[in-house]
């Protein structure tokens, strides 16, 4: 009988080929559907008020205005009087017209009469928000002031990363209609199966009673798992509107204010060892904020769990502005850039190459060899060797070059996961699991699990994902989607076959366990001539569908050899700095990564690029600035929101160690770690160019030019 363990590298037909994706045709052509694409017979429009005061209370809000507007079917207010308003962009009331135009202009017509309170927006100086800064206790191990002391060298650095918003191509928001019964939720979002739940507990009713449905979305990192207040008021628009669908996805400039941002991590940071490298102690005073709730300690010394002798101590700043949510990779890559940059200052200090530093110490790691296999591949696709030079020593001329070096690690693993197969009499497949595909290529690797299994071409098989209907599967987060389902998928169509195994035996003159599924026929193992085509072996079912399930439990995956967690990145960055006018210029990212079985090569590559290019933003371009005096996020858009474009990104170049050690280990999530270590090597890269660091990131010209002025930005 077919077994659920994935078959060996060099017996594998679909797995591990690169395989384009079965959704790129309807994405290329426009055919593919998002939420905003949703137009339900007599949709209505929605819009949302919002606050422009960072710290405010309400005073009086006066709807009457809105509700005399001709073509305005409902009005809420969610913020009444009393209310205190902690961030700009809460959400004071909301409306619902017959177009999108009317429903702003009724937005317009509300009036809000606010007491304004003293807000404080920015971290950066601790000793400033002292009244809003909450210690979150110290972590010591070993002796870290004696190892101080006794170190032969010590290096003192501080660092700064500052908010990152989500800033997803497609905004938060969703069509909904509501009859106060039954609920259609056309919605975007990272989990299919859990946000109907979600839903159900704003409005007071069965989860039973919506039905969550998903073709495609425009992006999530980590942003997109919960229904939010305006999924809540958007179906209370709905069913005070008579049930009539509602169209409500927030604007840029609310959705990057209130739809979450990724904290932001300063520090101090001491660094002690001997001459030689060996690092001895680590001594670090931090400070984060993601908005009210403050913001939690990175895991730093990150990777480098194992120093002997380390202080943290952490302090979370409360701030007016709005809340954090997990971004891809939550806190490791501002673990990596202070952890990196640290390590990186130590090795100027003794004169060493960091390269050297870093793979020294690699014993503190726990993976060792791991990081050191990846230091040396890193190393030779970079040019280290040729390329990098002591800090300051770039030769003459106003352009530098310079490599810097960053680390990551990750869980990833498998989530838990339904699936269901079903195969036809006319030989059709289709398997069904209510996941989401975020446009990480979820739908072809379940497609590439199940046509491995069945012995089909990919063509073969129908996916159906995207709705609660379908068994229930996890969100996308943690990178656990591709292990999760491709476990499920497996089990289930692996179940299938062997259900067709037993109702083929008697026409072969087998019994199950003497068949195996190859090339679209169904056949006694290894002989061919005693076989039949897949469309003929289900024709034996008669005139019923055969089903089977299949489940991927997190408890039990690692065993079953379908996937595991916890992987190594290194990436080394090459770039160019002008001097005179500040501007760094990416010449080269490498990326080394370790990563599992890997289904699908080519989508797994194209992770890898994503999470680049995001790295590359934090890096050079990507910032949220807000204003003292008044409270308020001055580039909530597009225009001054910086991100990265096609000139900025340089060549990427990614090398996944696939090898039958790594195969082993079952299928690795790959979404998040390739985002990690790029900022680091970028920083470290720009501070080797210029022989001075900057302490903060993006690496801006006015930040490079102060730095080289011997001034902090």
């Amino acid at each position: 009988m077919a077994e659920y363990r994935w078959p060996e590298m060099g017996k594998r037909r679909v797995i591990g080929k690169r395989t384009n994706r079965i959704d790129g045709p309807a994405k290329a052509s426009g055919r593919a559907k998002y939420s905003q694409d949703i137009k339900p017979a007599g949709l209505l429009y929605g819009a949302v008020l919002t606050s422009p005061y960072a710290h405010a209370k309400v005073a009086a809000v006066d709807v009457s205005g809105a509700k005399s507007l001709k073509g305005v079917t409902a009005v809420r207010v969610i913020s009444p009087a009393g209310t205190e308003i902690r961030w700009q962009g809460t959400e004071i009331a909301a409306v619902a017209a017959t177009s999108e135009e009317i429903a702003r202009d009724a937005v317009r017509r509300i009036k809000v009469q606010y007491d304004v309170l003293p807000h404080v927006v920015d971290e950066s100086d601790l000793k400033k928000v002292a009244n809003r800064a909450k210690p979150a206790g110290e972590q010591v191990t070993g002796d870290p002031d004696q190892a101080l002391k006794e170190a032969e060298a010590v290096s003192e650095g501080y660092y700064a990363i500052p908010v990152l918003t989500h800033c997803c191509l497609e905004t938060h928001g969703q069509v909904i209609s509501w009859d106060g019964k039954n609920v259609e939720f056309w919605c975007s979002t990272q989990a299919v199966t859990n946000i109907g739940p979600d839903l159900a507990r704003g409005l007071s009713i069965p989860a039973t009673q919506i039905h969550v449905m998903q073709d495609h979305m425009g992006g999530g990192f980590g942003s997109k798992f919960a229904a939010d207040r305006w999924g809540v008021e958007a179906a209370h628009l709905s069913r005070e509107s008579g049930g009539k669908a509602v169209k409500l996805h927030l604007d840029r400039a609310t959705d990057m204010m209130i739809a979450g941002n990724r904290p932001s991590a300063f520090a101090n940071i001491k660094i002690g060892g001997k001459k030689d490298g060996t690092i001895t102690v680590w001594h670090s005073e931090s400070w984060a904020t993601g908005g009210v709730a403050g913001g939690g300690m990175p895991p730093i010394p990150y990777v480098y769990t194992r120093i002997p002798n380390r202080r943290m101590q952490h302090t979370a700043v409360s701030t007016d502005n709005g809340g954090q949510r997990a971004w891809r990779a939550p806190n490791h890559p501002q673990a990596s850039y202070l952890t990196c940059c640290a390590i990186d200052d130590f090795a100027a200090k003794i004169g060493m190459d960091p390269l050297e530093v870093f793979h020294k110490n690699a014993n503190h790691t726990l993976r060792e060899e791991a990081y050191q296999r990846q230091f040396r591949k890193a190393a030779e696709l970079s040019d280290w060797k040729k390329l990098w030079h002591p800090r300051g020593d770039a030769g003459r001329g106003p352009v530098k070059r310079g490599l810097g070096i960053g680390v990551a690690t990750w869980g990833g693993a498998g989530h838990a996961s339904q699936c269901t197969t079903r195969i036809h009499p006319d030989g059709s497949v289709e398997v069904e699991l209510g996941s989401q595909d975020l446009g990480t290529g979820t739908r072809t690797v379940i497609a590439m699990t199940a046509a491995e299994t069945l012995g089909l071409p990919i063509g073969a098989i129908k996916v159906n994902i995207g709705d609660n209907r379908y068994p229930p599967s996890g969100g996308s987060g943690g990178s656990t989607t591709v292990g999760g389902v491709s476990s499920s998928t497996r089990k289930s169509a692996t179940n299938a076959l062997n259900k067709l195994f037993e109702a083929v035996a008697p026409a072969l003159g087998a019994t199950p366990d003497q068949l195996e599924a190859v090339e679209g026929r169904i056949q006694v193992a290894g002989t061919p001539a005693k076989s039949l085509t897949w469309k003929a072996a289900c024709q034996k079912l008669g005139t019923r569908p055969l089903t089977a399930t299949g489940e991927n439990d997190p408890k039990t995956a690692p065993k079953e050899g379908l996937n595991t967690g916890g992987v190594a990145g290194v990436q080394i960055a090459d770039v160019e700095v002008d001097v005179e006018t500040g501007l760094v210029k990416l010449h080269k990212l490498v990326a080394v990564q370790d990563c599992g079985l890997i289904i699908n090569p080519k989508t797994a590559e194209s992770q890898v690029y994503g999470a680049c290019i995001m790295a590359i933003c934090g890096a050079l371009h990507e910032e949220r600035v807000v204003d003292n005096q008044t409270g308020r996020f001055l580039n909530a858009d597009m225009e001054f929101y910086k991100l990265a474009g096609i000139g900025d990104i340089g060549e990427i170049v990614c090398h996944l160690e696939i090898d039958p050690e790594n195969d082993a280990r079952g299928v690795i999530g790959l979404g998040e770690p390739p985002v990690i270590p790029g900022i680091a090597a970028i920083a470290n890269a720009v501070t080797n160019a210029i022989g001075v660091r900057p302490p903060m990131v993006p690496l801006t010209p006015n930040r490079v030019l102060a730095a080289l002025q011997g001034r902090r930005a």
